[in-house]
């Protein structure tokens, strides 16, 4: 199953943590603080516990989006035109 998780984490020791425990499961970093990976049940759960416990030091929140196959094919990116090569620039 494919996962969005997202994280807003005050506490810098601890949002490093979190990132690098995505990391670890596979997870590709989309955003500064959004990961997507794709695991199964018992690795979801796992990855679930190890948040909980992280965010026991420090104040924050983690979401995880569970995401069908249609939704992610419906995925679009939209960037601005600093990070555009020159040769796609408008």
């Amino acid at each position: 199953m494919n996962f969005l998780l997202i994280y807003d984490i005050t506490e810098d020791k601890i949002r490093n943590k979190v990132a690098e425990v995505c990391k670890d499961y596979g997870m590709q970093r989309v955003q500064y603080s959004a990961f997507f990976g794709t695991m199964g049940r018992n690795y979801i759960e796992e990855l679930e516990m190890k948040m909980k416990r992280l965010l026991k030091q420090a104040n924050g929140s983690v979401i995880i989006f569970p995401l069908s196959k249609e939704s992610i094919e419906g995925v679009r990116k939209i960037e601005s035109y600093e990070s555009l090569p020159e040769s796609e620039a408008l």
